[in-house]
């Protein structure tokens, strides 16, 4: 084994899959180059936007004819992560595929053949770890993704560093986030100490663990409103205006969302002068932004009875936000509903209440005709399309009353004026980051140093923290309940494991001639000129002489494969080539939730151009146009499938514990949990440090110093 450990992700969202690849240094390594500071971080992935494509259909398409997910839509996924990942890591390289949005409307029966195709194909077809299908395939709930939103946003802004550098006062030193599909929206956020300790049963216990195998705790809220997105929201206002002013006389409904002069169908299709309509009621834009707003702001359902003080929307408790403290990061809708539309003037600027609703109104005011003009001249910038601004004033309306009314965030002193001289919000909250924190209440990002903001870099950073070997039998690294019950190994009963499956393996000298090796070849790839050729011509033939044999064979084939490209689209089976995609690699994205549409990017820190195409992941209901609901209604209901093998599969949206409610845990398998031998296994650490066996799992996290994520140098 190398230098560098590998992982692969699929994001199966409702409109596409996207696959992420990361990769990190062997613990060993890591341990072995360590300065002071790295010791107390968590391990640094890397990925590049090349290591990422998305492919359409959804996942769920396939429901009625499972076995033809893996040729159609499984290969060209797993080809590409072939491509990267070099041959001889493959086995040791975790392959997880989490399915969120569409697959939630799936029967159970159609989910449970789904996820058993996906793993016996992936087994088939590859040679990537995948010990547990029940722990690496499955459909995770909203709140699992909030949580490991939460991780990927905090490893990012430096959340998890020194406390003193990123203090918000109260001993509190992380980031909120929120992140918004198409049809829920999540919340995750540490409450403050007082908070935390009056409603400690409501959350969450996450364990992570540093280089130097030390553990820390965090202590988090994470939930779902099911229904609250963009989507679904839009579909219960639609409904809201038939029910209040439809009639058979007259099947016009006035609709103050859209700009005035359109006309749509109830779905949300243009009709033009010579569209023929029917019986159908249409609606007609009359472009009152103020009339939107007053008009949406009942669905955020702010008067349901409240069972458990304190409530926000749908009678959904969630302890009290601190806004002093409780400083949030939105993505998805909440970037691209800011930003999208108006990247020409806003790109550059942080979210400023006062500033952006101006800005809104002024373009909701507008008449339908002028728009068409005005995005066909890219006066709104170039990814705005006209459906895009169809759907904006609703969208808008939408994202103002869920973060002030909804979730509580100030309408002022959110931001200093975007129109003070010199003033750039992009550069004042990157300042902000990288010294005492960002300290506004809420900013909607899409990338922070170069790096998307996605659920499955959280997920990936979890895995890698739980190959740390513990240097104090720190428990198992992953999450769950807070206050219990414990099992006999100390573990709360419903704990979720990160999943992580291998040991450490010491670094030698022959390992490293290998890996300079490795790296001149990845470098050569953007860099063929003759000077460098040569030069690496020169240094690989002194590496051949005088390395063993083995290691000769070892280097001629990363050499031969260096030299040779497969032919696109050609089917591979079993493991790859060292160099054959990273010489002919495809196309990546930025994150969202994964759909056709493209969006600008904001980063804390420098605004870069992203991929055109593979633009959005769809991390879990999707957030653009003909995505579809996990959940018809926004309830938490819970209804436990057992596939009889074991396998629990829930239905609906289940929330991270059920802890005493009599029911087997839906998150046993929608959430982390894994019930083989490595379990028992994983509930002593010990065991790892004498060598027992090769994929063990172990865990815990810290408050200290966590590097950012960054992405590797493009060459």
């Amino acid at each position: 084994m190398g230098k560098w450990r590998y992982g692969v992700i699929l994001d199966a969202g409702s409109s596409g899959t996207r696959v992420y690849i990361y990769r990190w240094l062997n613990s060993a390594r890591a341990l072995q180059d360590a300065d002071a500071t790295a010791l107390k971080s968590l391990p640094k992935l890397e990925t590049k936007k090349r290591w990422t494509l998305k492919i359409n259909p959804g996942i769920s398409t396939f429901g009625e004819r499972p076995t033809q997910v893996g040729p159609e839509h499984l290969q060209e996924l797993l080809d590409h992560a072939l491509d990267i990942v070099p041959q001889d890591q493959v086995s040791d390289t975790p392959i997880f595929l989490m399915a969120t949005a569409g697959m939630r409307l799936l029967p159970e029966i159609q989910q449970s053949a789904l996820l058993h195709e996906v793993c016996a194909y992936a087994r088939a077809n590859t040679k990537f770890s995948l010990p547990d299908c029940d722990l690496h395939i499955q459909v995770i709930p909203g709140e699992t993704e909030g949580l490991y939103g939460w991780i990927a946003a905090n490893y990012l802004l430096g959340g998890f560093d020194s406390p003193e550098e990123h203090a918000h006062g109260k001993n509190h030193h992380t980031y909120g986030f929120l992140d918004m599909g198409g049809a829920s929206a999540q919340i995750a956020f540490a409450p403050n100490a007082t908070e935390a300790e009056k409603h400690a049963n409501d959350l969450k216990l996450l364990r992570m663990r540093t280089i130097n195998g030390q553990a820390s705790e965090y202590k988090v809220f994470t939930t779902t409103w099911l229904g609250f997105g963009v989507n679904q929201a839009r579909q219960r206002y639609v409904d809201a205006l038939m029910e209040a002013t439809y009639t058979h006389d007259a099947k016009e409904l006035l609709d103050p969302c859209l700009p005035s002069g359109l006309k749509t169908t109830l779905k949300g299709l243009e009709i033009d002068e010579g569209t023929k309509v029917g019986n159908e009621p249409i609606l007609m834009g009359t472009g009152l932004f103020d009339e939107c707003l007053r008009q949406t702001y009942p669905l955020l359902d702010k008067d349901a009875p409240c069972a458990d003080q304190p409530c926000l929307l749908h009678g959904q408790h969630v302890p009290a936000i601190d806004f002093d403290v409780n400083h949030f990061v939105g993505v998805s809708e909440y970037w691209h509903t800011t930003h999208e539309v108006f990247e020409m003037a806003h790109k550059d600027q942080s979210y400023d209440f006062t500033a952006y609703q101006k800005m809104v109104k002024d373009f909701c005011s507008e008449t339908w005709g002028d728009i068409e003009e005005g995005v066909a001249d890219g006066k709104w910038g170039k990814k705005v399309s006209a459906k895009v601004a169809q759907e904006v004033c609703f969208k808008a309306s939408w994202l103002i009353n869920v973060l002030h009314d909804g979730i509580g965030i100030p309408r002022v002193g959110i931001e200093k004026s975007a129109h003070v001289p010199g003033y750039n919000g992009t550069k004042e909250v990157l300042s902000h980051a990288k010294s005492k924190g960002f300290l506004d209440p809420f900013q909607a990002v899409n990338k922070i140093d170069g790096t998307e903001v996605s659920w499955t870099l959280g997920k990936m950073v979890l895995y890698a923290a739980g190959q740390v070997p513990t240097s104090n039998d720190a428990l198992a690294v992953g999450f769950g309940s807070n206050t219990g019950p414990y099992t006999a190994n100390g573990l709360p009963a419903d704990f979720q494991f990160a999943g992580s499956n291998s040991n450490p393996v010491p670094v030698g000298e022959e390992d490293n001639w290998s890996e300079a090796a490795d790296e001149l070849l990845e470098k050569a790839q953007g860099r063929k000129t003759p000077g460098l050729l040569l030069f690496m011509l020169l240094f690989l033939g002194l590496m051949y002489f005088f390395r063993k044999r083995d290691r000769r064979l070892r280097l001629m084939s990363k050499i031969s494969a260096f030299r040779r490209s497969r032919r696109p689209g050609s089917p591979r089976k079993g493991g790859r080539s060292f160099f054959g995609g990273k010489l002919f690699g495809r196309t990546s994205g930025n994150y969202e939730r994964v759909d056709d549409a493209e969006a600008a990017e904001f980063e804390l820190g420098d605004v870069s151009e992203g991929s055109e195409d593979n633009e959005h992941s769809d991390s879990s209901e999707g957030s653009r146009v003909g995505r579809s609901s996990g959940l018809a209604t926004p309830k938490l209901n819970v209804v436990n499938f057992d596939t009889g093998n074991g396998h629990y599969y829930e239905k609906g949206e289940v929330g991270l514990g059920l802890a005493g409610s009599g029911l087997p845990n839906a998150m046993d398998r929608s959430g982390l949990l894994i019930r083989t031998e490595s379990r028992d296994r994983l509930g002593t650490p010990n065991l790892q440090m004498l060598g027992a066996g090769r994929r063990s799992r172990t865990g815990s996290p810290t408050r200290m110093k966590s590097p950012l994520t960054t992405p590797l140098e493009e060459d």
